[in-house]
């Protein structure tokens, strides 16, 4: 999956980490990428801050994606926003776009974006 808003756009937010986190409580082998203002979510503190009426903790479902899938920034918006490794939650990621592309044309891969 791939989420290519920030808190901007809260419900958009929310339903990507939501689907992820529900896919892998089902036992999907999830990957959810971040990209743009969404980057910020993979900041210690940043997805605590955040709130949706009538929506699960966008914290603890992060930390579910960490913990039992893969968490990843786009290294292009990690570095507009001088993000580096150092900058983001342990478990998570820095990869770019040739790596998401693999991911997403794997066999048995269904990509959502949100």
């Amino acid at each position: 999956m791939k989420l290519t808003s920030g808190a901007d756009d809260p419900e958009r937010c929310s339903q990507a980490f939501t689907v992820t986190a529900t896919a892998l409580a089902a036992g999907v082998r999830v990957s959810l990428w971040l990209t743009g203002d969404a980057s910020w979510f993979a900041v210690p503190g940043r997805a605590e801050m955040f709130t949706l009426p009538h929506s699960t903790p966008l914290a603890g479902l992060r930390d579910l994606i960490i913990t039992g899938g893969t968490l990843t920034v786009c290294s292009q918006c990690a570095q507009r926003r001088n993000l580096s490794a150092d900058d983001l939650l342990p478990g998570v990621r820095v990869a770019g776009a040739a790596t998401f592309v693999e991911e997403a044309l794997s066999p048995d891969t269904q990509a959502l974006v949100y």
